[in-house]
């Protein structure tokens, strides 16, 4: 199960009575109607959905996804942490970037291919904007509108929008993305089911993973642990530590910390408020961010991912006549891994940083959906504490005007 040990200066203290209000009102809002994404891990009624969606299109050899932001990352950190060796190749169109696209197009057979759109509101410009663009190459390959079912499947709102409107019109398939659940909290819904079907991924285990983790969680069952954790944070916001380093010692949950970017950031982020996201991953970034992490301004908590079991490994043994190779042979690549961690965990603490050290047994499908609800939890907790409201982005929504204004003058 996920673990995690704060090492640092700044001593956690948990003033229940001081910010009793923030904990009863996180406990509320994750019970409540109008926020879902706690109790997704509760129910199986999406994860079925997504199933019989996924036996109607599994022949297909290409699956396209369209979306940006909590509707392309979240996809994104399943296909790449737990994705297994399927017949099914991945094409992520989450950006708007022309070159990019023409180069990921190449790369796949449309006639092959299922496309998802997901897009809550069915509006959003840079998803819209692909799906044109696919839309004229399906009909450049003589694939017309009566058949766009047999290639589309959309995920959006359960009764309203364009895309839902469309569905009526094409006869294409639909998977809801639940209204109280927002996109950045979206991951556990068919989000990121549909796609880790095709990927091999065991999606019942992920949600039972995050299920088992809930009373981690809560105060009725883990009153002091996981509050302990937000309320240090909350802390070293006040002191002015108020960036996040994300750094999994894993190059397959280098995702993992994309994710967590826009979650702790589009959350936080308000009202002067926030605690900056920085993402990282070990060994790779002690070779460029640690420089800074380790004796740059002391304004960050960093979080530190150790995986205790890797699902594969390498000897180092050598008969090779060079101090370098002598010293790693008796040891494996993993043993490597570990002791870079080590290491970095112990320089850290020897310049009195501030460090958050979180373990999972292996990086499986119940251990993601732990890292998922972990982090969408504090999220949440940590917002409640800061006075701010996790669940809403009015600084994107107001970029996302000046847009449209501008295409509507030019």
């Amino acid at each position: 199960m996920l673990n995690w040990n704060i090492r640092s200066s700044l001593k956690p203290v948990l003033n229940i009575s001081q910010q009793k209000d923030a904990f009863e009102d996180y406990e509320k809002t994750i019970h409540s109607d109008q926020i879902g994404f706690f109790r997704l891990p509760n129910t199986r009624d999406l994860l079925l959905q997504s199933k019989k969606v996924f036996d109607l299109f599994k022949h297909k050899k290409y699956f396209i996804h369209v979306g940006i932001g909590g509707s392309a990352l979240g996809p994104e950190m399943l296909i790449s942490g737990l994705g297994k060796d399927t017949n099914c190749h991945f094409t992520f169109i989450n950006n708007i970037d022309p070159d990019d696209l023409f180069k990921k197009l190449q790369k796949v057979n449309l006639k092959e291919s299922i496309i998802y759109v997901v897009s809550k509101s069915g509006t959003t410009a840079e998803t819209v904007a692909a799906m044109a663009i696919l839309i004229n190459q399906l009909k450049s390959h003589g694939i017309h509108e009566d058949s766009f079912k047999d290639y589309f499947v959309f995920c959006t709102d359960p009764e309203k929008g364009e895309l839902r409107k469309l569905s009526k019109e094409w006869g294409v398939h639909t998977l809801d993305i639940p209204s109280n659940i927002g996109g950045r909290f979206s991951v556990l819904t068919p989000v990121g089911f549909l796609p880790g079907f095709f990927a091999g991924i065991d999606n019942e285990a992920l949600l039972q993973g995050a299920q088992n983790f809930q009373k981690e969680l809560l105060p009725s069952a883990n009153p002091k642990s996981f509050y302990e954790l937000a309320s240090w944070i909350k802390s070293l916001h006040d002191d002015g530590i108020n960036q996040t380093v994300l750094m999994p010692y894993s190059s397959l949950l280098k995702d993992y910390s994309s994710w967590f970017v826009q979650l702790w950031a589009e959350s936080l982020g308000k009202e002067g408020k926030g605690l900056t996201p920085i993402p990282a991953y070990g060994a790779t970034d002690q070779h460029s961010q640690m420089q800074l992490f380790m004796e740059g301004p002391n304004n960050k908590a960093i979080f530190i991912i150790e995986i205790k079991n890797h699902k594969t490994n390498y000897s180092l043994k050598n008969t090779l006549n060079s101090e370098s190779f002598k010293n790693l042979s008796p040891f494996s690549l993993s043993d490597l891994m570990k002791a870079e961690l080590e290491g970095t965990l112990s320089a850290l603490k020897e310049n009195d940083r501030h460090v958050v050290h979180l373990s999972i047994p292996k990086l499986d499908e119940e251990s993601m959906g732990q890292l998922i609800i972990f982090a969408e939890s504090l999220t949440a907790l940590v917002g409640k504490l800061l006075k701010v409201n996790p669940f809403d982005q009015p600084g994107v929504e107001a970029g996302k005007k000046y847009a449209n204004d501008w295409l509507k003058n030019h």
